[in-house]
């Protein structure tokens, strides 16, 4: 049986393989601390040594943190899965089945935004699937309040917005 804190590194890189999409650090950490696994401050310490060993990388966006598998993490869960007891490997599939849609949409509709050279703001807005970007919009503003706000509603915005611009072109 592996020690806790490389159980913990494993249970996190079967997760990253059982979705096809990103996980946030809070979806990882809600999911390890709802299961009683461990507590907050070895589910950092774990996911830092993932990202330093590039077992997984992170992508910065705003205030999340999201991230994916790399393949030197998937073969790495290959030699030791079985390190993994079945039951957890029971929770963490029930709980990535349940809530596979809210988990998917948390993670897939992204927003953030950067200064502009012109003192504005540039908005950056993407809907992915998997590794695929769906759409990808840029609309600049001229306040960080602004910003924030696309920000905010683009992940209940995206999906209609999505569905008039390709109305609207084909």
């Amino acid at each position: 049986m592996a020690d806790g804190l490389t159980l913990y590194k494993l249970i996190i890189l079967y997760m990253l393989r059982k979705v096809n999409f990103p996980l946030s650090n809070t979806q990882i950490t809600e999911l390890m601390i709802e299961k009683e696994y461990t507590d907050y401050f070895h589910i950092q310490e774990a996911l830092s040594e993932l990202v330093t060993s590039k077992l997984i990388t992170v992508e910065k966006i705003r205030n999340t943190s999201q991230y994916t598998a790399t393949i030197d993490g998937e073969k790495t869960l290959e030699y030791f899965t079985s390190e993994i007891s079945y039951p957890i490997k029971r929770e963490i599939d029930e709980y990535l089945r349940e809530n596979a849609f809210e988990l998917r949409n948390e993670s897939c509709m992204i927003a953030d935004w950067v200064l502009a050279e012109d003192g504005g703001f540039a908005v950056t807005c993407r809907v992915n699937e998997g590794k695929e970007t769906i759409i990808s919009l840029t609309i600049n503003v001229t306040t960080e309040e602004e910003a924030e706000r696309v920000c905010e509603k683009w992940p209940s915005k995206a999906q209609q917005l999505y569905l008039d611009i390709m109305t609207s072109l084909l």
